[in-house]
């Protein structure tokens, strides 16, 4: 089994972790969402996004085409999670959806290498 192969399952868990958490409503999902103004009707489509791309990735160890589209979804659903934490001014948690970036970002570099 290949690094690339390995970050992938563990990305694709990672995100599929917090898919289910947001899902769940657990608590330490939900208040920063009320507090940084996420409206609950789009919680749902959140996590299904969130999930969505984590099958996606997984997906992708058999076709290439969907982890890359799935990874490059996931990519931009964080970096927008970035934009709204920086905009509800809540600084000191940014770095939670920076948190599940990094290793699709990571998943992705390595199968482009692989």
């Amino acid at each position: 089994m290949s690094i690339a192969t390995i970050v992938t399952v563990l990305a694709a868990l990672w995100v599929g972790f917090s898919a289910f958490s947001l899902l769940r409503h657990a608590d330490w999902v939900v208040k920063p969402l009320m507090e940084y103004g996420v409206p609950r009707k789009l919680w749902p489509w959140l996590g299904a996004a969130k999930a969505a791309g984590a099958v996606g990735l997984l997906v992708g160890l058999f076709v290439p085409l969907i982890g890359i589209a799935a990874g490059v979804a996931l990519v931009l659903y964080f970096a927008v999670a970035v934009v709204t934490v920086l905009r509800a001014r809540s600084y000191s948690t940014v770095v939670f959806p920076l948190l599940y970036m990094g290793p699709v970002i990571a998943a992705l570099v390595l199968g482009y290498i692989a």
